[in-house]
């Protein structure tokens, strides 16, 4: 990624901040993105307001840090004295504190930025040490909502390994027999845990993973994180939900499809037609410059129109969630498609999944990933939709 990208000195400009400084490690997607380095315990990243940029970790990661990492100044805890201060406060994490002390004090820095989720043991213990501790909204979140040619590509791998899973798990579930109002495979019960093994071990067949995976079936499928462990049924809807991740490149992809095995009640195929309308109208209006508003609402003005319930008219059964949010190195990251008043911008890429939910007859999801282009939006899911196999 270019340079530019990662600078925030208009978001430190506006928080009237020396810097900004955040802690994290493998799960911290911010640190990750405006690093490009891991590690699996804490290290910090302290960008100043004239741009310059130090990564702060323990001396074992250096030599990894200076082959990985897109910040060249790199600082170690010795370079702080991290040993001594553990023998005179004889406790790790104030020695850590101590030691983003010195680090912040030989950077001339007073007044920092912290992110929402900054430790409150570090916060505090600046503060005690004379910094100026200001909480900010993340500032790279905004600039990861918009991919570069290198971050689509990794998506789109990890969307065509969800492909790979959802034809796996969708396969077993046609091929499966129904008795007595079930499904079977190789003589026995067709389980909500084996379809989740197939899909997990696909996955891995292409070096992703997921968690959480749903795979929902009749009732449960009223809920839109329901999952069935247990024997799947005939004749009754089942939602696949799967958000895989990269192992390497650590992007994820977000897609659902609802499919049914033996004979589905008119009320399912209508409630099923109704989704799929309601995507195809969202997907028609996503361009750079439409308010994400719009196209939520008018998703629930396909459903309100064909009689069905959404929370817009304060609802709880029916279509009760937002009707997608970005993806990325978070499943669930910027922008949202729902009541906020973003603009969508070329370069997004969001899920569109509307779905209805009602307990006495279970519910319908349809979710494809795209991508925000300049004059509309490419569908990044290529699998079929198709309710009953």
């Amino acid at each position: 990624m270019a340079e530019r990208e990662f600078s925030i000195k208009k978001a430190l400009e506006e928080a009237g901040t020396d810097a900004y400084l955040m802690t994290g490690n493998l799960h911290n997607s911010d640190i990750y993105y405006v690093t490009h380095f891991l590690a699996s315990d804490d290290f910090a990243y302290l960008q100043t307001g004239p741009g310059e940029e130090v990564l702060f970790i323990s001396d074992m990661e250096k030599g990894r840090a200076e082959i990985e990492s897109r910040v060249s100044k790199i600082k170690t805890l010795q370079d702080m004295g991290y040993r001594e201060k553990m023998k005179e406060k004889k406790d790790p994490s104030i020695a850590y504190a101590a030691c983003i002390s010195e680090l912040l004090a030989g950077e001339g820095i007073k007044k920092v930025a912290v992110p929402y989720d900054f430790p409150i043991f570090y916060s505090n213990f600046l503060t005690e040490a004379g910094f100026s501790i200001v909480p900010v909204k993340s500032p790279f979140r905004k600039l990861r909502s918009l991919k570069n040619p290198e971050e689509l590509e990794a998506i789109k791998y990890a969307q065509m390994a969800g492909e790979k899973a959802m034809e796996a798990a969708t396969a077993l579930i046609a091929g499966a027999d129904k008795r007595e109002g079930f499904l079977y495979h190789a003589g026995e019960a067709l389980t909500g845990a084996k379809v989740l093994s197939v899909i997990d071990h696909t996955l891995l067949d292409y070096g992703c993973e997921a968690e959480e995976t749903i795979v929902s079936c009749g009732r449960d499928t009223a809920n839109p994180h329901g999952t069935t462990d247990g024997p799947l049924k005939a004749n009754a809807p089942i939602i696949l939900d799967i958000f895989p991740r990269s192992k390497k490149k650590r992007y994820f992809a977000d897609m659902t499809r609802t499919v049914l095995h033996g004979e589905a009640s008119e009320e399912l195929k209508k409630m099923y037609e109704a989704v799929l309308a309601a995507q195809k109208r969202a997907l028609e209006m996503v361009k750079p410059g439409v308010p994400a508003a719009e196209v939520h609402s008018a998703v629930c003005n396909v459903f309100e129109a064909r009689g069905y319930h959404t929370y817009k008219s304060g609802s709880k059964v029916g279509f009760i969630h937002s009707t997608g949010h970005g993806v990325g190195l978070d499943i669930h990251e910027l922008p949202g498609v729902g009541e906020t008043e973003v603009l969508l911008e070329a370069g997004n890429v969001i899920t569109i999944e509307p779905g209805l939910y009602y307990p006495e007859t279970g519910g319908i999801r349809l979710e494809d990933m795209v991508l925000v282009t300049q004059s509309g939006c490419q569908n990044l899911t290529g699998l079929e939709k198709r309710f009953v196999l």
